[in-house]
Order: C-alpha cells, then structure tokens, then sequence
C-alpha cells in the first residue's frame, strides 16, 4: 500500500456522496460508573469524576443548563473560574472539601484501566472521557494487528497516557511523547497505577521527534495524534495546529507501516471541523484510507444534551 500523492489525484465528490457524508460518525463513550456529565449550558459543563463533581468552562455549551444554578452549586465539590488577566488560567473555588489527587477505574472493553486525577490551573483534571471510544479501538486494534513482532505505537502530544494505557494494556510496545515533563511524571502515574510497565517515555517536541524517527527510518503499526490549537516544546518549539499539522501529517505516513496499521487523530480547536480532517487524511494518506470513520467526539448530559468536544479521523488496515 502507498500513502499519498502516489495513488493519484483526489477525485471530485459528487452531491449525493456529501449527503451521505453528513451524517457522521459520532462517537461517545459507553455506559461508565466513575463519569457523568450531569448537566450543560451557559458555557459551562457540570460533571462528576469519581466522588466529585465539577463546574468547569466549556465554550462549545452555548444553550441554557437544564438544572437551576442552585442545583449546580449545591452539588458542586468545586467550581473553576477563569483569570480574567489570562484567557487559559483560572482558581478553583470549592464547596466541599475534596481530596487531591484522587483516582477513578476505567474497567470496560477489555481495559482495565486507573487514572489519577488533580485539579488543574488551566480547568483540566488529566482525562477526557470522550476518548473511551478511542481505547477500546485502540486495544481491538492492537490485539487484531497480524504482526509477527509485537506492534509498535506511537503516541504524539500524549498528555497524561490514556491511549497509551490502552495501547500497552493490550501488548503493545508503546512509545509516548509529550512536551512537558511533569506531564510525562503524570502519565507514569498512570501506568503504574494501572499494573504496567515499560511504555516508553520521550520529553520532546512532537514535530522534532517525527522527523528523527523519518530519517532513522523507523514504522509503527499505530499512530496516535491530540495535537492542540498551540504549544511549545520543551526549548522553545513553537507549535501552531494550522501551520504545522499538514507537515507532520506527511511525516506520519512516512512513518506508518504499510501492511499493518491503525491511525487516529483527534482535533479539539473550535476551528476546524471533520471535514478539514477528512481532506487532510485524503490529501497525506490517499483518496480512501481503509475502513475510515471520522466525525465528533461527544458525551451525552444527564438531560439528552450532546455536548460536542471535539472530530476525530481514524482508519486502520483491520
């Protein structure tokens, strides 16, 4: 199989092809005891982790909350609020006393995961339940590889390792990276949490490190990419989604196996839809990527409110 250009020009898609590609594949993670978004609106979501429930700013929930704001602070163990000198950061208020860090189990799918939790000053707490439905496609896909060696994959802007869990959980030999270090500390948490070992851990620039493993010629039967809107590298690297996603994409398909393989890559800028992706895919992977699903990431409030968090693109040779 070639990637790319090489199996020519795109072809033109004709109208009743873009109706049947709006109705896209929306992904949303199963029933799960240790999640819940209870309620969405006025930019913020409400959820619980664990034991706790959290208010958090969420810019995509622009429709009213179902419950009254009474409702939301009396079951709040604590609420974020933003800096208003900062657009990220923000102060945690809380309304009952919260241990941190505290730990939720993920046990579905065949995964039995464990991820450590703590409250962030940019509103994050280290998971996003979103992406359950990438673990278990990640481990079916893995278990499902017909490598004769152990397959390999990598994790690019890999953050606290979720995906990398699961990768290694169903016997990968795993390679993560991420650019920050005690975001890497954060993840190792987590495997050992979870009863792992040997994943491999790289404190670097996610777009140096592609290049490296390009010119050491290096392939791996998985992909994994949750690059953000920006970022810097551990010296500086300046990372911008619009300018410099296409060349990392057309270095991931030189790094990607030909035979063997799966590919995932999640978006979570408010400018880009699943269509950019799909061309995207298209233009560095060929004119139809096998077995291809994309769409929107979203989770389900307690009041049938989807809220949408994010498109995906995957594809895999299985």
């Amino acid at each position: 199989m070639k990637w790319g250009n090489n199996v020519g020009p795109l072809c033109p898609v004709p109208l009743t092809e873009i109706i049947i590609l709006s109705d896209l594949q929306l992904l949303t993670p199963s029933s799960w005891p240790a999640y819940e978004l209870i309620d969405s609106g006025n930019f913020e979501k409400l959820e619980r982790f664990g034991d706790y429930v959290l208010a958090r700013p969420e810019p995509q929930a622009i429709w009213e909350p179902t419950l009254p704001a009474d409702e939301w602070n009396r079951l709040a163990t604590a609420s974020f609020r933003r800096d208003r000198q900062s657009p990220e950061r923000g102060d945690w208020s809380f309304h009952a006393p919260l241990r941190d860090p505290w730990y939720v189990d993920f046990s579905q799918d065949g995964l039995d995961l464990r991820f450590k939790l703590s409250l962030t000053s940019f509103k994050h707490v280290g998971l996003f339940p979103e992406q359950a439905s990438n673990w278990a496609f990640i481990a079916e896909k893995v278990k499902k590889l017909p490598t004769q060696t152990t397959p390999k994959v990598l994790n690019l802007f890999a953050y606290t390792g979720a995906a990398s869990l699961a990768a290694r959980q169903a016997g990968a030999d795993v390679t993560h990276v991420d650019a920050v270090k005690p975001i890497i500390t954060w993840a190792r948490e987590n495997m050992e949490a979870s009863g792992l070992d040997n994943i491999r851990w790289v404190v670097e620039d996610a777009l140096k490190y592609v290049k490296r493993e390009v010119r050491r010629g290096n392939q791996y039967q998985g992909i994994i990419l949750d690059p953000p809107a920006y970022g810097r590298g551990p010296e500086g690297e300046k990372w911008v989604l619009e300018e410099n996603l296409g060349e990392l994409l057309r270095l991931c398909a030189d790094l990607l196996d030909r035979e063997n393989f799966f590919f995932i890559i999640n978006l979570y800028s408010l400018g880009f839809s699943s269509l950019i992706l799909d061309n995207l895919m298209r233009q560095n992977f060929g004119n139809n990527p096998p077995n291809a699903e994309w769409g929107e990431l979203f989770v389900e409030d307690g009041h049938q409110k989807p809220l949408p968090l994010g498109v995906f693109y995957r594809f895999s040779s299985i």
